[in-house]
């Protein structure tokens, strides 16, 4: 069963004129701030607006009749995820009131899937951002609530489903008054949404968006979640078309050059403010490894400085595991490059980053460290009035064994698994073994094959499924 519509009856307003705001800062820093109860600068934009639910004109000094409605816009970035726009609209006079969200950011290059086990009351207060182009599906009700089928919305898992099941019962009273015999069903349907309000029984929700812009949160973190996996994937050709991009015509192959000794520049807008910035990129030969391409951007706007590393080289054959044993200050000199396939592991800390979390580096032991450890100790969702007791006492203990590790204070056990076995890790040793290294090659299993994309790539043979249509 799927639920056929959102349960908002129209747009949030017809806007009319904006009402007087306190003037923004002469100077702003950023468009979309961090989302911050404690920045008292981050204010809404609020402009008079037209209800759609009655109708009434909002203008006042020109007759207007009953309340005004009200339309509030905040742009804000949620740390670690996406830049977003939340809207809120509220009438004086009808009562009516309606809230969304919309990505303001790009669509990434790759769709994610969240699935969620929700075992007890506590996964219900999940926070949850669903766009409007992800999928909701309860596989063991059937129960499906298809793309643009909602306005995005920032909510908790227990908010989506009561969404749901207001979506449901909205037009239950004209079914009923027509004697449909669906209206029945819907109602035995409902009760079951409800029932899982309660967890009287585990149950999965999976949250599918092509345009990789819905998020599902993590309250264990820094741990590990065993109840949720995300899944990034490649769209399909439907998918891409859903969401309004056009594939790219297949281009001229040129000729070859050789790109070793070249910096290439091309221009692209910085991730920060979105102004105009120039990216460079060049192609590296790392020793006793492979080539891999370094890209670095610079904004002379507001200053912010990227760097992210591709691998030169195909997938490998074998996926690799590199795990080293700290046991020296020295140690985190290593030079270290992590492709976006790889995942990393402090068994110590009972740690573990997921795949395509800090993207591609090239960078030393030590500088990924820092970078885990920041992203760690700043997530929003773990910190100030969201926080649950304990969650930053375990924080606090976290940065200070990884500031320990850092010095060369504790030993610790750092594990790179790669299935795509493109990362590398420094041989101090080399050409002979590190004694405090250990590199495995593994056979990669089916669904690692999946989420590279490999199961479904034909490299011979695929001529002959071809002819006949010649």
């Amino acid at each position: 069963m799927a639920a056929s519509g959102a349960v908002e009856p129209g747009p949030p307003g017809a806007a009319v004129a904006p009402s007087p705001v306190p003037a923004p800062p002469s100077a702003p820093s950023h468009l979309f701030r961090p989302i911050s109860a404690e920045d008292e600068e981050q204010q809404p934009t609020e402009i008079e607006s037209l209800c759609m639910n009655c109708y009434r004109n909002v203008r006042r000094g020109h007759g207007a009749v009953g309340g005004r409605g009200m339309t509030r816009l905040l742009l804000t970035k949620i740390p670690f995820f996406r830049e977003i726009i939340v809207s809120s609209f509220s009438c004086e006079h009808c009562g009516w009131n309606n809230t969304e969200i919309q990505s303001a950011g790009r669509i990434q290059d790759q769709g994610v899937r969240y699935t969620l086990t929700v075992r007890a009351l506590e996964d219900m207060n999940r926070e949850v951002v669903k766009t409007d182009s992800a999928t909701t599906r309860i596989p063991e009700l059937d129960f499906e609530i298809p793309a643009f089928s909602q306005k995005g919305a920032l909510t908790t898992v227990e908010g989506l489903i009561t969404r749901a099941i207001s979506g449901l019962e909205q037009d239950q009273p004209a079914r009923r008054a027509n004697k449909d015999a669906t209206a029945e069903r819907i109602d035995e349907f409902i009760v079951k949404l409800k029932e899982l309000k309660q967890v009287t029984s585990p149950f999965t929700l999976i949250i599918d968006d092509p345009s990789g812009n819905s998020f599902v949160e993590n309250p264990h973190a820094p741990q590990k979640d065993d109840a949720l996996v995300i899944t990034h994937y490649n769209r399909t050709r439907q998918q891409e078309e859903m969401l309004g991009l056009q594939a790219e015509a297949p281009a001229e192959k040129p000729e070859e050059e050789d790109l070793r000794n070249e910096v290439l520049q091309f221009n692209t807008n910085c991730p920060e403010c979105n102004a105009p910035a120039q990216t460079n990129m060049k192609l590296v030969q790392i020793p006793h490894f492979k080539e891999v391409i370094i890209m670095a951007t610079n904004c002379e706007n507001c200053g912010h400085r990227t760097n992210e590393v591709k691998s030169g080289g195909a997938v490998e054959a074998l996926g690799t595991r590199i795990t080293l044993h700290i046991t020296d200050p020295s140690d985190m000199t290593r030079d270290l490059l992590k492709s976006e396939t790889c995942s990393v592991e402090i068994p110590e800390l009972e740690f573990e980053l997921g795949m395509a979390v800090l993207g591609g580096k090239f960078t030393t032991l030590e500088g990924l460290l820092k970078d885990i450890r920041e992203l760690v100790t700043k997530n929003p969702f773990t910190l100030g009035d969201s926080s649950s007791p304990g969650q930053m006492e375990k924080l606090q203990e976290f940065s200070q064994k990884m500031d320990q590790i850092i010095e060369g204070n504790m030993k610790a056990h750092f594990i790179m698994d790669d299935p795509a076995g493109n990362s590398y890790l420094q041989n101090v040793y080399a050409p002979e073994d590190d004694p405090e290294m250990k590199v495995e090659r593994y056979k990669r299993t089916f669904d690692q094959n999946e989420e590279l994309g490999l199961n479904d790539m034909k490299t011979e043979g695929y001529e002959a499924g071809l002819a006949p249509q010649r």
